[in-house]
């Protein structure tokens, strides 16, 4: 009898949990065989059914190394997030209505606002509390309130998402939002959690790396980036991971997604350079993982790779991701941009920078805090 119960309990927890993968709807989709035969056909960065970087990029940790994350995560938390929340400035009041010009708003960790060519896109647009499938369990975004409301914001022409990670594409925030987007442009394999979640297959485009589009005076490259991709537990590199060259209104932008630093970023400056500004990873990076997060010294080089103007230093200021110092990001890249002679940007959450400008905010803001 003991037996049986065990047995029963075991497959009730089995069929729970498939329950739960095959119907959460955060999870998102799973690609069908004939989207694995298309991306094959689409690009050599696809095999065995799994996307791939474009040089080896090793992300397995042995036991030891595995076990320092864990002490690391358990045990160092001194400085990895503000002593109070974040203060953050309110979009809805900034006079962003006011002139059309080319400018971007930082909202935090990728999202950001992109004003170009008369078009208003958002990149990335975690608008969430927590990055997590179960936002009441993740670990809370530091401002108690969001730059902007999502029921604020004006038509959205496009939504430009660089990976299907929690941190990047949010259930909730693109639920609050499908409504007022126009257009979706996305990295092969992305589309699928869009379609589970009620946008219609006509909004949105699909790239694969240098693949090249246009919308109403935009164009778009979805470039190479080093990172990898997933959702639930056996979604592991099953979409693509991008970053993107943004170009309209006389003026070009660089996202450079999540990434880790490699020849990438100068194949891309070479093809597509010189970028006005460049929005650059720069946090929740560590060496044990540096592969596919860079490090902020290496952010700066990869913007030099680039050709960037101006660097505004993006994936951090919201959540802890990592064991870093929350304010580590912007004092390593601050202080290697000067020594690189680099002209960086480090706007407050919400507050915008117009893009071509010769002046723009510098503030070290984060030792206020």
């Amino acid at each position: 009898m003991t037996v049986w119960i065990i047995i029963t309990f075991l497959l009730l927890v089995s069929a729970g949990i498939w329950s739960l993968l095959t119907f959460y709807p955060t999870f998102g989709g799973r690609p069908t065989s004939e989207e694995r035969i298309r991306h094959a056909s689409i690009t050599p960065f696809y095999k065995k059914g799994k996307f791939v970087n474009a040089i080896p990029t090793d992300m397995r940790m042995d036991m030891r190394t595995m076990l320092s994350v864990f002490r690391d995560f358990s045990w160092r938390q001194e400085g990895r997030k503000p002593a109070k929340p974040l203060d953050v400035v309110s979009w809805e009041k900034s006079g962003h209505a006011e002139s059309a010009v080319n400018r971007v708003t930082w909202f935090g960790h990728s999202a950001l606002l992109l004003e170009l060519g008369g078009k208003t896109l958002l990149l990335d647009p975690m608008l969430g509390r927590a990055p997590s499938p179960f936002p009441a369990i993740g670990g809370k975004r530091y401002s108690k309130r969001l730059p902007v409301r999502i029921e604020a914001l004006p038509q959205i022409d496009a939504v430009v998402l660089s990976h299907d990670h929690y941190d990047h594409l949010d259930y909730g925030s693109i639920m609050q939002l499908k409504s007022k987007v126009r257009r979706f442009f996305v990295p092969l394999g992305v589309g699928k959690h869009l379609v589970r979640w009620g946008i219609d297959r006509s909004a949105i485009q699909e790239f694969s790396w240098w693949e090249e589009g246009e919308f109403e005076g935009i164009k778009l490259v979805s470039a190479p980036a080093r990172h990898f991709s997933g959702r639930g537990l056996a979604g592991r590199n099953s979409t693509l991971w991008c970053s993107w060259v943004i170009e309209g209104g006389g003026a070009r932008v660089f996202f450079s997604g999540d990434s880790g630093y490699g020849p990438h970023f100068r194949e891309i400056g070479d093809k597509y350079g010189p970028f006005a500004m460049t929005l650059m990873e720069c946090g929740q990076y560590d060496e044990r993982w540096s592969n596919i997060h860079m490090m902020p010294e290496e952010t700066v080089q990869a913007h030099r790779d680039a050709q960037g103007g101006v660097l505004i230093p993006i994936h951090w200021g919201a959540f802890t991701l990592s064991v870093h110092d929350w304010r580590d990001p912007a004092e390593r890249a601050t202080a290697e941009a000067r020594k690189q002679g680099v002209a960086i940007a480090t706007p407050r959450i919400g507050e915008a920078v117009v893009i071509g400008s010769e002046t723009f905010p510098t503030e070290p803001w984060w030792r206020q805090v």
